[in-house]
C-alpha cells in the first residue's frame, strides 16, 4: 500500500545498478524555474515560476494517494492566489495543466515514477495550501520550492519493523473480525508481518508491482501454512484452522486507490477514476490468483471458521478492540502520524462494529450494513476534520479498508478455479455489492457535510 511511496525518490543502491537501470522519467529541477532576479514575492515573478509551484504541489498531492478532485481544487486555489487561471486534467499518475495570466499561457505534462500513500505528507501539503495566502505568498519562487523540498523529504515515518508489526496487527485483527480464533490470528499475524516486510524491501529496491505482489502474498501464505503445520504437529491443532489462510495476505488490499476511484467517478473525473479502479483490480486479481494457486499446491480448502462462543457484550467489546487495532495498523501502513492513526482507529472501531452488529442482530444484508458503516465513517471524519483539521481521507480510508470483503473475493476465485460456478458467482456477487456500497456511503456523507463537494462546478 505504502512502502513504495516512502522510497519513491531514492536512487538505486549501487553505482553498478545505476548503470544497468535507467530512469524512465527524468527528474524535474524545480529550482531552475525561479527567476534570476531576487524578487520579493512570488506575485512579482514570471508565469513559468508561478506555474511551477502549482504543478509541483499537484504532483506531490497526487503522489500521496489523494483523489483528482482534491488535487485540482488545491491547484486552483494556488493559481487564484497568484492571479492566474488554471485548467487541470488529472490521471492516476499524471497531470496535464495550463496556467493563464491574461497575456500568455504555460503548459506542462507531469508524470509520477511510482505511486503510493503518504498521509503525513498529504497533511503537510493541505496545510501548505491552506496557509499559502498568509505565508508563502510573501516569498519568492526559490524560497517556496525550498519549503516544498522539506515536505517532499517526508518519506516514511516508520521503520520497516514498525510497518511489519502494523501489517501483522491489522491482519490479525482482520482475522478475528472475520470469525477466526486464536490459532488463525497467530498464524495470520506472523504471515502478514513477513509478507509486508518482503513487500517493503522489494518496493524500496523499485521492483515491479507484479513481483512485489506475488512475492509478498506468497511469503505470507506459505508462512501461514507452514506455521499451521508446525502447530498441528506440536500442539495437535485441527486442520480446519486453515480457514484463516487468506487473512495473512489482506495487507495487500488497495484501500486508497479503491476508495478514491469511487470519489473521482462521483465527481466525473472519469480518467482518474477508471485508472485508479483498474489499478485496484490489478492488485486484487494478482493477489487472489496467487493465493488460489498456492492453495491448490498446498491442498488448502477455504473451510468456514469454527464458531466462537461469546455473549453479546463480549462480541461488541472484542469487535471494538479488534476494529481499532485493525484500522490503527492500516493507518500506520499509510504513513499516518500516530494521532491521526488513533483518530482513524476510533472511527473504525465505532463504524465497523456497528456494521457487524447490524448483520448479526437485525439481520441486515452485508452490502446495506457496509453502506451504513461507510456513511457513518464519512460523517465522523467530517466532524473530526472541523475539530482537528485532519484530512478526511486519512480517517475514512483506513476505517473502510477493514470492511473490504477480501475473504469473499478469495472464495469466489477459489470456487471459480475449481469450476464450482454457482458458489463462485455467489461469493463474487456478494463481494461486488459490498465493494460498490463502501464508496457510495462515503460519497453521500461527503455530499451532506462538504458544500464544495456537493455541486458540479
Amino acid at each position: 500500500m505504502t512502502c513504495n511511496q516512502s522510497e519513491e525518490q531514492a536512487m538505486p543502491h549501487t553505482d553498478k545498478r545505476a548503470t544497468i537501470i535507467k530512469k524512465n522519467h527524468m527528474e524535474i529541477l524545480w529550482h531552475e524555474y525561479a527567476d534570476a532576479t531576487d524578487s520579493g514575492s512570488i506575485l512579482q515573478e514570471s508565469l513559468p515560476a508561478k506555474a511551477s509551484i502549482v504543478g509541483r504541489v499537484g504532483m506531490m498531492m497526487l503522489s500521496c494517494g489523494t483523489g483528482a478532485w482534491r488535487v485540482r481544487n488545491s491547484m486552483n486555489q494556488l493559481s487564484e492566489l497568484m492571479n492566474m487561471t488554471c485548467t487541470v486534467d488529472v490521471g492516476f499518475m499524471s497531470i496535464n495543466y495550463s496556467c493563464f495570466d491574461g497575456e500568455s499561457s504555460f503548459s506542462q505534462c507531469l508524470c509520477l515514477t511510482n505511486t503510493g500513500v503518504n498521509i503525513s505528507q498529504l497533511n503537510r501539503l493541505e496545510k501548505f495550501v491552506k496557509n499559502f495566502s498568509k505565508q508563502e505568498i510573501k516569498q519568492n519562487c526559490e524560497e517556496i520550492h525550498s519549503a516544498l523540498d522539506s515536505i517532499e523529504n517526508i518519506h516514511g515515518l516508520y521503520s520497516p519493523i514498525i510497518l511489519t508489526l502494523s501489517a501483522a496487527l491489522a491482519c490479525g485483527a482482520f482475522t478475528f473480525l472475520l470469525g477466526g480464533g486464536i490459532v488463525e490470528i497467530l498464524c495470520a499475524f506472523v504471515g502478514a508481518g513477513i509478507g509486508n516486510y518482503i513487500r517493503c524491501q522489494l518496493s524500496k529496491s523499485h521492483y515491479t508491482l507484479f513481483l512485489c505482489i506475488i512475492s509478498s502474498v506468497s511469503a505470507a501464505c506459505l508462512t501461514y501454512a507452514g506455521l499451521l503445520k508446525i502447530l498441528e504437529i506440536l500442539l495437535s491443532v485441527q486442520s480446519q484452522n486453515e480457514a484463516g489462510y487468506i487473512c495473512s495476505m489482506l495487507f495487500i488490499v488497495p484501500g486508497f486507490p479503491f476508495i478514491t476511484s469511487g470519489i473521482d467517478l462521483a465527481k466525473l473525473d472519469m480518467r482518474s477514476g477508471i485508472e485508479r479502479m483498474t489499478y485496484s483490480l490489478i492488485i486484487t486479481t494478482v493477489a487472489t490468483m496467487t493465493a488460489w494457486i498456492l492453495a491448490m499446491l498446498l491442498d488448502l480448502t477455504p473451510l468456514p471458521f469454527q464458531p466462537l462462543k461469546f455473549a453479546l457484550w463480549q462480541w461488541i467489546s472484542l469487535r471494538l478492540v479488534a476494529s481499532f487495532c485493525g484500522v490503527f495498523g492500516f493507518s500506520i501502513m499509510f504513513n499516518s502520524p500516530v494521532q491521526i492513526a488513533v483518530a482513524a482507529g476510533i472511527v473504525g472501531a465505532v463504524t465497523n462494529t456497528l456494521r457487524l452488529e447490524l448483520v448479526d442482530l437485525l439481520p441486515l444484508a452485508p452490502a446495506v450494513a457496509a453502506f451504513i458503516g461507510a456513511f457513518l465513517s464519512g460523517m465522523l471524519a467530517s466532524g473530526l476534520k472541523k475539530v482537528a483539521g485532519y484530512p478526511r481521507i486519512s480517517l475514512t480510508v483506513p476505517s473502510i479498508v477493514i470492511m473490504v470483503p477480501g475473504l469473499y473475493l478469495y472464495r469466489g476465485f477459489y470456487n471459480l478455479g475449481t469450476m464450482d460456478l454457482s458458489s463462485a458467482a455467489s461469493w463474487l456477487a456478494s463481494a461486488l455489492l459490498i465493494i460498490l456500497a463502501l464508496p457510495l456511503g462515503l460519497i453521500f456523507a461527503r455530499i451532506i457535510t462538504d458544500k464544495t463537494f456537493r455541486y458540479c462546478t
